[in-house]
């Protein structure tokens, strides 16, 4: 998506440890015109119409996902990092790695708002090495809910989360895929 690539070129920061910034836009201050773009663009690569939710891990992806369900007439749902009081009832629980947090983190939902009559769509802001995206699969599948497809707005392609999405068939999509940045600048692979 070239809108994206161009706000990622112009505003985004490479930061020590290949750390791509771009809060100012995408996960920190939104610009919800970009993010309405964006869903629209998923929208080409996903079936929009025969899904039933679309989810999401707490917490930057919130935005995103929730401009999505409303473009797609579909509720939002997001796996929460933390148990909190007002949880009843099961739960599905995945443990990841949090890249930027550096540290484990399990991810939760509550069986209450995810079933096996589900199609979902997941959709999150950035994707690095791709374990909030494996937690949210696996919640998906803990809960017999049938995956739709996988839409990510920035990923990190030198990390190899994406790939190994690829390679295990799902339906995958990221709008902007990052193979090096540095402080030679930023560089996306061609093919997105």
């Amino acid at each position: 998506m070239q809108e994206l690539k161009e706000r990622i070129r112009r505003e985004g920061k490479v930061l020590p440890g290949n750390i791509i910034k771009v809060d100012g836009f995408l996960n920190h201050r939104v610009d919800t015109k970009l993010m309405a773009d964006i869903a629209d663009e998923f929208a080409k690569f996903f079936d929009v119409s025969n899904i039933t939710m679309v989810l999401t891990a707490e917490a930057s992806g919130i935005a995103l996902a929730t401009i999505c369900a409303e473009k797609y007439k579909v509720p939002m749902v997001f796996a929460k990092k933390a148990k909190s009081d007002n949880i009843e009832g099961g739960l599905y629980q995945s443990e990841i790695y949090s890249y930027t947090y550096k540290k484990k983190v399990t991810q939760i939902l509550s069986k209450e708002w995810m079933t096996a009559g589900d199609r979902v769509l997941i959709v999150d802001d950035f994707m690095a090495n791709g374990e909030a995206v494996r937690g949210l699969c696996d919640l998906v599948s803990q809960a017999g809910a049938q995956l739709m497809g996988i839409g990510i707005a920035v990923e990190k392609g030198f990390q190899g989360g994406g790939d190994r999405l690829r390679n295990q068939g799902l339906n995958y999509h990221a709008l902007a895929v990052i193979e090096q940045a540095d402080g030679n600048g930023i560089v996306f692979r061609e093919d997105t």
